[in-house]
């Protein structure tokens, strides 16, 4: 039986390259690969925007393992590519990216 070799990336390593791909706003502002993130992201969290005014919001990574959150993410790449200026942007309402972060943290 032989094994299949795949181009894939193991899951947490794709959704690592999907925030660094996505977060133009830390390369913008100095925030590149090894410098340190601005200060009112804490050590564990990322910063994402979400809806029509762009709200930020800051989230655990641990947040990169539910399913829930990952098709955000997923939607996100869809909607954006990894080819833009705004960050990393949730393609949902405020209502409904608040309700789903109050069910992950339950």
């Amino acid at each position: 039986m032989a094994l299949k070799k795949t181009n894939k990336l193991p899951q947490p390593a794709a959704l690592k390259q999907i925030l660094k791909r996505c977060s133009s706003f830390g390369k913008k502002h100095g925030y590149d690969q090894g410098s340190l993130p601005p200060d009112d992201v804490p050590k564990g969290h990322f910063a994402v925007y979400v809806g029509e005014n762009r709200s930020r919001y800051i989230v655990p990574i641990s947040w990169l393992a539910h399913p829930e959150f990952q098709s955000l993410l997923r939607r996100a790449e869809e909607e954006y590519g990894f080819n833009h200026d705004m960050g990393l942007t949730i393609p949902c309402e405020e209502v409904v990216f608040r309700s789903l972060t109050a069910m992950i943290k339950a």
